[in-house]
This record gives structure tokens, C-alpha cells and sequence, in this order.
């Protein structure tokens, strides 16, 4: 039955004063908390929801088809923006088959795309054309929110016909449009033209997204750059820019593609990602001061307040984020956490000579950890290095600066967590055919031992490092001597030949553990050996330096000074023979592949490798 205009009317004023409500609620509320934001959507697509059962409770009519649209897509708008999908969807759904009533048609209603076609085509060139264009813009909202891109790209030209109207201002239920009629033309809760602006550009990020992940790098490129040029916020221009540069990085452009980061930068100073895509750049190039320069900006701003998103207008529009949600997506914009960042930055700043300060960047990482918001450092920790590496590292570093006291401080702490849990007995096995080097033992509580007995014999390595540097060679021979009754606790077993060894409390397989063991027991002994020659105690250095080589054949400063040794001995041919093998050796690890704490001390006693060579000279053996 036809509705009075009354009825009608006092609809179209509860919708309005509904709209104004939520405008009124969310402008009074300021920067609002997040709480209190879905708290303000729950209430309108609560009360939306309720008028729009009223409406509908009647046989659906062309004549109030306007005010019926109009609160659906008001209702929906809420839905969507709370992530309540299914909800705005079903509303979505029930519209569509509504307006196929009242046009006399009907479709299968189990194809969204086939329901939504046939809405579109019974709408035709009537009134109701643009109102469920206005839907379709919500249900394209939907789709993009939930990575559903083919449905998108299978209803394109639909899109269109909906940007060129939004475009040309036709009904597009503003406040303005509706100035002077209230009564009679119902307001919508978000503005038309800015939404389908936004879903343009989203769209065209989230496609470019697709589109590098699959391997198209051109033409995302192509796209990404075509959206570049669309109105919308800098936060979303910058992020075409961003994803062009990592097309060309995948294409292999690097410097292209710091341009492109370059722009994102300039257009949003706060895209982290194109800082950390920057850094990236520049490690592959080789750059490691633009490196270091690339990670002190992304953590300062990292450690910013995070911004909030620009308002489009409405009461709570679409956010970008509700949008941008594809996997794809996010692993192009993911960035480390601030600790992470501080971790490399300090790590970086050591191995390249900074370590001044690279040592501060240590000490506020530590600080960071030990901070009273334990909660937020609980959450980043785990892909940091566990604490008594960083302790080790930050020792290390504080070494490196000739603070030994901070250092033998650092490997205390270390020494005092791990001692306890060190097993009496380790066993090393070599990897099963088609296991990784790095493969481990049985259990985690095994692995965790392992990782225990080697940070507290690097401990008892860098105190015995730190007596060296003051010249205290006694208490440097009992640190090292303590670092060496550790490591003689890890027994290798080999498959061809395997020894009796005793039980073990823990058995893994060998890896990088067998690396580091091997490395340090090496440097203990080489050590040790040295702090017998500064004692003169020759025949237990030579004896040090030897198993030194034994266990770490490469390592120069043993062979060196393994010749020394021998020199003072009176065995100086032997001598000269021990240098010329020294030197002749070709094959060193990158120091960038080693823990920072079992590189090669850069204090203590030294041998000047020219003068060696003229000792050589006077044996007449050059």
C-alpha cells in the first residue's frame, strides 16, 4: 500500500537527525580513542539498523526507494567500517533483490556478481540508477577490504560508470546538495566523491601489490605510476611511489628505485617503509654509511607517536587500513620494530669502525629492555638476539672503546644467568643426510643448554680479553683456563669414526654451534698462549698456541705468535716456517658472518709482521 508523505517525511527526518548525531558525536569526541570511536559506530548502525527494519517493513516502492537506499548504504557504511563484513553484505544483498522487486525482475541470488548485475541492469536509466551505484561503491569497499580483487576487475566498467557519476556531483548526498530540503532528501554519513576517490587509489595499491607479488613488476610499475597522479591523501601517493620502487628494485634498478623511495619520502615523511626499503638498498649496494644514516632515521621515527589517519569526511569514513589489508600488501609495507632497528643500527655502527657510537646504541637497546613498559618490550624481544648474546655484544663493543670495567661487568651478569644451567657433558653429532648445517637437537631444553655453556665460556673469553688488555696476564691465564674447562665439556662424535665418549646430559647435532665452539676454543688458547709469552712462560705458550692451530687453523694471530715463540725459543727456522705458512694463508671469514663477541680482540700485545720478515732476511732465507 502507498505510504502517506507524512510517514515518509518523518523517515527522512530521523535519518537526517541520525546522520547530524553521528557527525555531532564524533567532531565533539576530538582525537578520539579507538574505544571510543566503535563505540560511536556501534550506536549509529544500531540505530540505522532499527529504521531501516521500519522501512522495510512495508512492500518495497519506487516512491520511498531513495530514503530506503539511503539508509541501507548508511547502515552498511557502519557495518563496514567496525569490519562487521557479513553484516553489511547480507544488508547489500537484501537491497539488491529489493530493487529487482520493485522493477518486477529477479536473479540468482547465490552469485553476488550475477545479483549485482542484474540490480544494475533493472535499475537501468531510472531514478534508482545512481542509489545502487551509490551500494555498489560499498560493496566494492567490501571486496577490497576482504582481497577480493577479481570481483573488482570482473564488474570494471560498473566501477567507472560509478567514479564518473560520483564525479560529476550527481546526488551526491553532501550536506550542501541537501541545504534547504532536510525534509525531503536524505543525508548520507560519508561523502560520495571522497570514498570513491579512495577506493581508486586503494585499489589501484592493492592490484600493484598483486601484481609485483606474482612476479608482474612492469606492469604493476605501469599502474602504480598511472595511480600516482590520483587525488588522495600523501600517505597513499607515497605508498605508489613506495611499491614503484620496489618494482624496480625486483627488476633489479636499484638506483631507480631509490628515487622512487626519495619521493615517498617527500610526499610522507613518515613512510618508515621506504626509510627500511632505503636501507635495504643501500646494504646491497655496499653503502654502509648511507646504511647506518637510513637506520638512525627509521628508528627516531619509529619511536614517534604513531600518526592518525586523515579524516575523508563522514562520521568515520573508510580508513585506508580497513582497505589495505591483502598479504601481499603487508609484506611490502612491513618494517622491523624500533629494537630490531636499534639492534642493527648498533651492530652496523661496531662493524664498520663507529663504535663509539655504536656502543650508546648498545646501552639504550639494553635500557629499552630493561624498561618499565615490560609489556611493549615482551612483544618485540623475539626477534632480537636472546639477552646474553646482547650482553656479549655490548661487552664486546665496550672493550673495543677500553672500558674494560663495563665489559667484565656485562659477562658477570652473563655468567651469573647461564653457570647454573650448564650440562656436565655435550655431544656435538654430525647432521643426518638431507638435514641443514643448522640443524638441532631433540628438544628445546637441549638446545637451550648448548646455547647456555657457549655464552658463558664467551664470558669467561672476553674477561680474560679485558686482564689482557690491563696488562694482568695472571688473571687473564685463569679467565681464559675457565673459557677452556667449558668448551672441553663438548665432545664432537663423527659417523665414520666415533670414539667411546661418555654419556651425555645433552646430545644435538652440530652446526653453527660447532663454528662457534671451534672459533672460540681456538681464540681461548691462542690467548692463553700469548698471556705465557707476556709471562715468559714459553713452553706452555707453545703449547697453547699449537692446540690453538689445531683447533682453528686460519687464524693468524696464533700463527704468529706461535712463531714468536719458537723464535725465542732458539728454534727460529721452525720460526720462519710457522710466519711463512701464516702468511701464505688465503682463507678468512667475513667477520659480518661471526658473532661480534669471537671476532679477534683489537687490544693486547701485537707482532709487526714487517719486522718478522726482516728477521727472515738476516736467516738469509729470503
Amino acid at each position: 500500500m502507498y505510504q502517506t508523505p507524512s510517514l515518509l517525511e518523518k523517515w527522512i527526518q530521523e535519518n537526517n537527525e541520525l546522520v547530524n548525531k553521528c557527525k555531532q558525536q564524533e567532531a565533539g569526541g576530538g582525537a578520539v580513542s579507538r574505544d571510543h570511536s566503535q563505540s560511536s559506530l556501534r550506536w549509529c548502525s544500531s540505530e540505522f539498523h532499527k529504521l531501516l527494519r521500519k522501512i522495510q517493513g512495508i512492500p518495497p516502492h519506487v516512491d520511498h526507494s531513495q530514503l530506503e537506499l539511503a539508509v541501507v548504504y548508511n547502515t552498511c557504511a557502519c557495518f563496514t567500517a567496525q569490519s562487521q563484513f557479513s553484516e553489511a553484505e547480507l544488508l547489500l544483498k537484501e537491497a539488491t533483490e529489493r530493487v529487482l522487486q520493485m522493477t518486477g525482475n529477479n536473479a540468482d541470488a547465490s552469485d553476488p556478481l550475477v545479483l549485482w548485475r542484474a540490480g544494475l541492469k533493472s535499475a537501468g536509466n531510472t531514478a534508482l540508477h545512481p542509489h545502487v551505484l551509490y551500494l555498489l561503491c560499498l560493496q566494492w569497499a567490501l571486496w577490497l577490504a576482504k582481497c577480493q580483487l577479481e570481483n573488482i576487475w570482473e564488474l570494471q566498467e560498473q566501477m567507472s560508470s560509478l567514479c564518473e557519476i560520483v564525479c560529476d556531483g550527481v546526488g551526491d548526498g553532501s550536506p550542501s546538495e541537501a541545504k534547504g530540503r532536510l525534509s525531503k532528501s536524505p543525508l548520507l554519513v560519508m561523502e560520495l566523491k571522497r570514498l570513491t576517490e579512495l577506493l581508486q587509489i586503494c585499489t589501484s595499491i592493492a592490484q600493484g601489490a598483486e601484481k609485483l607479488n606474482e612476479g608482474r613488476s612492469s606492469e604493476a610499475l605501469s599502474d602504480l605510476q598511472a595511480a600516482s597522479a590520483l587525488p588522495a591523501t600523501r600517505a597513499l601517493v607515497a605508498y605508489t611511489h613506495l611499491l614503484s620502487g620496489s618494482c624496480l628494485a625486483h627488476m633489479n634498478r636499484p638506483q631507480m628505485a631509490l628515487q622512487c623511495y626519495k619521493k615517498a619520502l617527500e610526499t610522507d615523511s613518515r613512510c618508515v617503509c621506504a626509510l627500511y626499503r632505503s636501507m635495504l638498498i643501500y646494504r646491497q649496494l655496499g653503502n654502509t654509511q648511507a646504511e647506518i644514516q637510513a637506520l638512525r632515521l627509521l628508528h627516531s621515527t619509529l619511536m614517534l607517536p604513531p600518526a592518525l589517519e586523515p579524516v575523508l569526511g563522514g562520521i568515520h569514513p573508510l580508513s585506508p587500513s580497513l582497505l589495505l589489508s591483502s598479504l601481499s600488501l603487508s609484506s611490502l609495507l612491513s618494517v622491523p620494530s624500533a629494537l630490531s632497528v636499534l639492534y642493527s643500527l648498533a651492530l652496523k655502527c661496531v662493524l664498520s669502525g663507529r663504535v663509539t657510537e655504536g656502543v650508546e646504541h648498545y646501552l639504550d637497546l639494553l635500557a629499552a629492555l630493561h624498561s618499565e613498559d615490560q609489556h611493549a618490550v615482551d612483544a618485540e624481544v623475539s626477534v632480537l638476539p636472546r639477552m646474553p648474546e646482547l650482553y656479549l655484544e655490548a661487552g664486546t663493543a665496550l672493550l673495543i672503546t677500553r672500558r674494560p670495567a663495563d665489559c667484565m661487568a656485562l659477562c658477570n651478569e652473563v655468567i651469573s644467568t647461564t653457570l647454573e644451567l650448564v650440562p656436565e657433558k655435550v655431544v656435538l653429532e654430525e647432521p643426518e643426510e638431507g638435514i641443514g648445517g643448522d640443524a638441532r637437537g631433540l628438544s628445546v631444553e637441549g638446545e637451550d643448554k648448548v646455547a647456555m655453556l657457549l655464552w658463558a665460556a664467551a664470558a669467561y673469553l672476553l674477561q680474560g680479553h679485558c686482564h689482557a688488555h690491563l696488562k694482568d696476564w695472571k688473571q687473564a691465564v685463569t679467565h681464559y683456563t675457565r673459557c677452556i674447562n667449558l668448551l672441553v665439556k663438548v665432545h664432537l662424535k663423527n659417523r665414520d669414526f666415533q670414539p667411546q665418549i661418555p654419556a651425555a646430559d645433552v646430545n644435538v647435532k652440530h652446526g653453527k654451534d660447532l663454528c662457534a665452539l671451534q672459533r672460540m676454543k681456538g681464540l681461548s688458547l691462542a690467548w692463553r698462549g700469548i698471556s705465557f709469552t707476556q709471562m715468559d712462560q714459553l713452553r706452555e705458550a707453545l703449547r697453547d698456541l699449537q692446540l690453538s692451530l689445531q683447533a682453528f687453523p686460519d687464524y693468524t694471530g696464533a700463527g704468529l705468535w706461535c712463531g714468536e715463540v719458537l723464535w725465542r725459543l732458539g728454534r727460529k727456522h721452525e720460526a720462519a716456517a710457522c710466519w711463512e705458512k701464516t702468511w701464505s694463508l688465503t682463507t678468512q671469514t667475513s667477520v659480518e658472518k661471526l658473532p661480534l663477541y669471537l671476532q679477534d680482540p683489537q687490544s693486547g700485545p701485537l707482532l709487526d709482521s714487517v719486522e718478522l720478515r726482516l728477521r727472515i732476511q738476516e736467516l738469509g732465507l729470503t
